[in-house]
């Protein structure tokens, strides 16, 4: 594929530049320089063909973190290694032998001492 020269040679800024004017957005967010000097190759070429370029579709960054809803009051008991370990929800938080802590992974880790999924240890998620 040959690229036309000012995209081969321009640094990031100069090829975001670019991208905004040539699709009147942002380019996704950590794209590759490579990526970014591919994709204007393209639309310059489809340019001097007299092809008008279809617009990229939108970036949509979803980031689908469903975590169980429980309700403040809450009790979790596990048993693990002998021992029966209870956790109270909170409004924001969880308390576990008199501390609260933001997340039920950082429960987990305190008692077991690794980095286990909090929900999948206390049996709320599959």
């Amino acid at each position: 594929m040959s690229f036309p020269t000012e995209i081969l040679t321009a640094d990031r800024p100069a090829l975001v530049s670019r991208w905004k004017a040539a699709f009147d957005r942002d380019p996704p967010p950590r794209v590759h320089t490579s990526l970014l000097r591919r994709v204007l190759a393209w639309q310059a070429q489809m340019e001097s063909a007299g092809i008008k370029a279809p617009q990229p579709a939108p970036v949509v960054v979803q980031r689908s973190r469903r975590q169980p809803q429980l309700n403040p009051g809450t009790r979790l008991l596990r048993e693990w290694q002998g021992q029966t370990y209870e956790v109270l929800v909170l409004q924001h938080g969880f308390e576990y032998a008199g501390t609260t802590y933001k997340s039920l992974t950082a429960v987990t880790r305190t008692i077991t001492g690794t980095p286990w999924s909090g929900p999948l240890f206390f049996g709320i998620k599959r």
